[in-house]
């Protein structure tokens, strides 16, 4: 997991330990949010990311606070959801959607891109931000 920590951070312009919290957060969402069986092939070929997922996604690290808690109550969590937790940790949008790329690029060369693919094309609105 280092590996992606370190080149999301450099290549983004991020702290490591931002990037580190920043990288769980979105494997978290992903392992949430996409279809089960490509998400998981995809996070058992990234060394480390069930115990990142683990680390930044249990108890308050979700809801994004008033707003992320309005927005799951009205079924607008997602995407937006992610993105607003992003942004509580100082991120702006082209970090996000820098992290994002960073990411996904990533998880291709890790578990291959027809998975990934495959992963983001199961998330609704994701496609926009990889």
């Amino acid at each position: 997991m280092n590996e992606l920590v370190t080149r999301v951070a450099e290549n983004v312009g991020l702290e490591p330990a931002t990037a580190e919290k920043a990288v769980g957060m979105i494997l978290g969402f992903l392992q949430r949010e996409a279809a089960d069986g490509p998400v998981a092939q995809m996070i058992a070929s990234i060394p480390g990311a069930t115990d990142l997922i683990a680390q930044y996604n249990g108890e308050g690290t979700g809801g994004g606070g008033l707003l992320g808690g309005l927005m799951s109550a009205i079924g607008g969590g997602g995407v937006m959801a992610l993105g607003q937790q992003l942004m509580s940790q100082g991120l702006g949008m082209g970090e996000i959607t820098s992290l994002a790329k960073e990411t996904i690029a990533f998880a291709k060369e890790k578990a291959g891109a027809d998975v990934v693919d495959e992963v983001v094309a199961s998330v609704p609105g994701l496609s926009q931000f990889v």
